[in-house]
């Protein structure tokens, strides 16, 4: 069974950082591409961040590129997401994701797991 769990979420300033860490377990990833998305109250889960899981091109929604990086570690099965600048807009539950394809295709929307969510807000 497929879980990806998310830590590293919390309460920071506008201008800090944040590290999110996604667990990934119960088979092997090496064909997966894995991502994050983000769901503000009110408004659609959107597209953040997105990489295969072993290589390739990495892809970032214009609002985040400069500020935030995902990045995976084979050795840990994790996927991080690297968040510097926080800006309040930025405050959302964030959402590990993965599918097993290429990572153009996670980008626009087709996932076959999901991990449960960690809050991120970032205050004024």
């Amino acid at each position: 069974q497929v879980q990806l769990v998310e830590s590293g979420g919390g309460l920071v300033q506008a201008g800090g950082s944040l590290r999110l860490s996604c667990a990934a377990s119960g088979r092997t990833f090496s064909t997966y591409a894995m991502g994050w998305f983000r769901q503000a109250p009110g408004k659609e889960r959107e597209f953040v961040a997105a990489r295969g899981w072993s290589a390739g091109s990495t892809y970032y929604t214009d609002s985040v590129k400069g500020r935030f990086t995902i990045s995976t570690d084979r050795a840990k099965n994790t996927v991080y997401l690297q968040m510097n600048g926080l800006k309040p807009e930025d405050t959302a539950v964030y959402y590990c994701a993965a599918h097993e394809g290429a990572a153009h295709t996670l980008v626009a929307g087709t996932i076959d797991y999901w991990g449960q969510g960690t809050q991120v807000t970032v205050s004024s």
